[in-house]
């Protein structure tokens, strides 16, 4: 099922997430909707708290073209992160980035190069992963989301002014 995407400045992306406990067939359902309405969306991740559920739930998946059939891979390309958990972080990097809660808006973040995580799956079973590519960018962004965070408030205090600016006008 497609949910409605929270959009900034909704008060409810400032949530904290509270951490899984039960994964049981709701949270089944929660990510397979999570899946459905980041694809239609043209996201490449999502987090919960995005569709409105406060739960430290977030998927990420990078498109990866199939050159036979000119599609992108399937949903089994799809990482599904609960509970995440930095473990490193290391390096500097700069990246432009986009939100769905934010659609339109895209600015250059500066986040780390390297992150290396612990999560659960969606059957509770723990794994780590790192990265240094786009990944790692995707998660912090994400996880920024699960924290209560949007990519716009890493913005210098001059590009946030402006930001503000041109969307409360965008929505009027």
């Amino acid at each position: 099922m497609i949910r409605d995407i929270v959009v900034y400045p909704d008060k409810r992306l400032k949530a904290v997430s509270k951490e899984v406990v039960d994964f049981d067939s709701s949270l089944h359902a929660l990510l397979d909707d999570m899946y459905e309405t980041m694809v239609a969306k043209n996201g490449v991740g999502l987090a919960a708290i995005q569709v409105g559920v406060d739960l430290r739930v977030l998927i990420i998946n990078i498109p990866i073209k199939d050159k036979e059939k000119g599609q992108d891979q399937p949903k089994d390309n799809t990482l599904e992160v609960i509970n995440p958990i930095f473990l490193e972080e290391e390096g500097k990097s700069r990246y432009e980035e986009g939100c769905l809660s934010v659609p339109g808006y895209y600015e250059y973040v500066d986040r780390y190069k390297k992150v290396k995580i612990e999560y659960q799956d969606r059957n509770g079973i723990k794994h780590i992963i790192e990265d240094d590519d786009f990944l790692s960018i995707a998660i912090q962004h994400e996880i920024d989301h699960l924290n209560g965070r949007v990519f716009i408030e890493k913005l210098s205090i001059l590009k946030r002014k402006k930001f503000e600016k041109e969307w409360k006008n965008r929505k009027s």
